[in-house]
């Protein structure tokens, strides 16, 4: 199982992060200033780093540039508010492996942990083929099959297959999939989820998407035609 470093001064983002990766089968531990998640990286087990800019004691980059500067070439996702150009290209030309901007939806941040746990060798990334019943998910090439058939699916109904098929036949409600699928910023009284289960059950065929009264939703364990 990876081991993944979050360099976070958020608690809310950090937490979020953290229940996200342990659902998509990954540990983690957490560093709220720069000084522990250095000490951290260098002294722990880890196989990726999510870092943030805005440390309370030191900036971000400059903890990059001291890890880079020892020898610690542990892949790094630059996890920030800050959007411009050139805080991108500064990050990387540090040692940055990956960048993404705050606000943001955690199955992009899952899907660039597994691309540099894939490119850097890790050995127990889970980017296997996932399967429930007959529907088929492969999260690195983004490609969905029904009974043989490709489906065609928009990044946030990919997105919304994937959360469901993480959990066979297990019933996710409302807020769970609001906050697996759009972000640790979503509107709990909205009404979107619903609409995509709408559009999924559309493409995959309405008996493989059961609601689960009083709950939300789940994914069928087999295909119940």
């Amino acid at each position: 199982m990876s081991q993944i470093l979050i360099i976070e001064d958020e608690a809310r983002i950090a937490s979020f992060v953290a229940k996200g990766l342990k659902a998509a089968g990954f540990t983690s531990d957490h560093a709220a200033t720069g000084r522990d998640g250095y000490h951290k990286a260098m002294t722990g087990d880890f196989e990726l780093i999510i870092l943030d800019l805005g440390l309370p004691d030191e900036d971000g980059m400059d903890v990059l540039e001291r890890l880079r500067g020892t020898g610690n070439d542990l892949p790094v996702i630059v996890l920030t508010a800050r959007t411009t150009i050139e805080a991108t290209v500064d990050s990387l030309e540090r040692g940055a492996d990956d960048y993404i901007a705050k606000p943001f939806r955690f199955e992009e941040l899952l899907a660039r942990v597994r691309l540099r746990l894939k490119s850097g060798g890790a050995a127990a990334a889970p980017t296997s083929i996932m399967r429930c019943g007959d529907v088929e998910l492969d999260p690195i090439s983004r490609s969905v099959t029904v009974a043989g058939r490709t489906v065609d699916l928009s990044a946030r109904e990919f997105s919304l297959a994937e959360a469901f098929m993480s959990h066979p036949g297990q019933a996710l409600s409302r807020e769970q999939l609001l906050s697996r699928v759009w972000g640790y910023d979503y509107d709990p009284g909205s009404n979107v989820v619903d609409v995509y289960v709408r559009y999924l059950r559309g493409k995959f065929g309405a008996h493989r998407i059961e609601t689960v009264r009083g709950v939300g939703y789940r994914m069928a364990a087999t295909d119940a035609s």
